[in-house]
């Protein structure tokens, strides 16, 4: 009897070992079944003006989500000389149903032609409204004035990522240039739009915020 209760416990042991090394936390990245269907959502800084495409935000972002294990597609819906209204005005068309996250990076051109702040703070906040209706989350990826526009204008435009944010309990990204907007090795010629290794530097420092973002999404 002692023999045979041995040898039952270790086929228990077993048999509790192997299924032990089959579970997956649910919140890894390979736990999903289907990929993450996000859309970036944007102007020239997200469409990668000037680049290939390969080398543009939404590629890179969707090569660096994948060798960190995630299912994703991301499909850059970015649009060179866009301001946040004109982003409005297509956002029907930009974001199909069945996306599940997005992006939304506008502002830039905005702030460059001296708008007054209000109306990008107001298509912004448009935009982040008729997603939501939708069921769409969204994470908001942020824009700084440039300096010398003044210390009021600074205040208006920089302030309105971060209210809208509030305001929708929506995931960050302060400044979407971090770490490269004002570098010209990693601009192009007119010292606006990031280079390759620009958007790669881009990527690196976005990537927790976007994981962030994915975490909320695994948990709707």
């Amino acid at each position: 009897m002692k023999r045979q209760s041995g040898s039952f416990m270790t086929i228990i042991f077993a048999c509790a070992a192997a299924l032990a090394a089959m579970i997956v936390p649910l919140d890894a990245p390979l736990a999903q079944q289907n990929p993450i269907r996000l859309v970036a959502f944007g102007d020239s800084l997200t469409a990668g003006y000037g680049l290939s495409q390969e080398a543009a935000f939404p590629a890179v972002l969707e090569r660096a989500l994948k060798a960190k294990g995630y299912k994703v597609e991301i499909t850059n819906a970015g649009v060179s000389g866009d301001t946040a209204t004109a982003g409005l005005d297509r956002l029907d068309w930009s974001v199909p149903d069945g996306t599940d996250g997005v992006i939304v990076e506008f502002g830039a051109n905005d702030m460059l032609r001296g708008v007054d702040p209000a109306v990008p703070r107001r298509a912004i906040e448009t935009i982040v409204t008729r997603l939501k209706a939708r069921g769409i989350p969204v994470m908001l990826a942020g824009m700084y004035a440039s300096r010398n526009l003044g210390p009021d204008y600074i205040q208006k435009f920089d302030g309105l990522y971060q209210d809208i944010a509030n305001r929708h309990g929506l995931v960050l990204y302060p400044f979407f240039l971090d770490g490269v907007a004002g570098e010209r090795s990693l601009n192009l010629q007119d010292g606006i739009h990031p280079t390759a290794k620009g958007v790669e530097i881009i990527v690196a420092r976005i990537l927790p915020t976007v994981e962030k973002f994915l975490a909320t999404l695994s948990q709707r």
